[in-house]
């Protein structure tokens, strides 16, 4: 009959620890303290040195600071909605892929720069609507 050697168990973290603090780990080897090397001593001088006046300080780039974003929502014609999606659509055509929020942002711009007379031209061609949240249907 042949009997199996048994292997002692792998120890575990809290085995390794009841060694001893001063006693070093089988996996790491044992690291020496070194004393901290003192630096030798230089004269300190009341005199700016040749070098400190000679070296001109050097500016930080400052980047420019992203404006102030502001959040809103609003309310469309359905209309006006798909006249939206179809000015993505022809964005991404002409290789530019464009937000919503892009389309507005340029038809402000776009806005902005026209003289008095086409300002007027052009909000007396959008219609009034009531403004706030539709109201829900009831069905019941």
């Amino acid at each position: 009959m042949v009997t199996a050697k048994k292997t002692s168990p792998p120890q575990s973290a809290t085995a390794t620890r009841k060694r001893g603090a001063g006693a070093p780990s089988p996996t790491r080897p044992a690291v020496k303290k070194r004393p901290a090397s003192k630096a030798p001593a230089r004269p300190v001088s009341s005199k700016p040195s040749a070098k400190a006046a000679e070296a001109p300080k050097t500016k930080k780039v400052e980047k420019p600071k992203k404006p102030k974003l502001v959040r809103d929502s609003f309310t469309i014609p359905k209309l006006e909605y798909v006249v939206l999606e179809e000015l993505k659509q022809r964005a991404n055509r002409l290789t530019r892929p464009a937000k919503k929020s892009e389309l507005l942002r340029a038809g402000i711009k776009l806005l902005a720069s026209l003289p008095d007379a086409g300002f007027l031209a052009a909000m007396e061609q959008v219609p009034a609507i009531k403004t706030g949240r539709p109201a829900a249907d009831k069905q019941a």
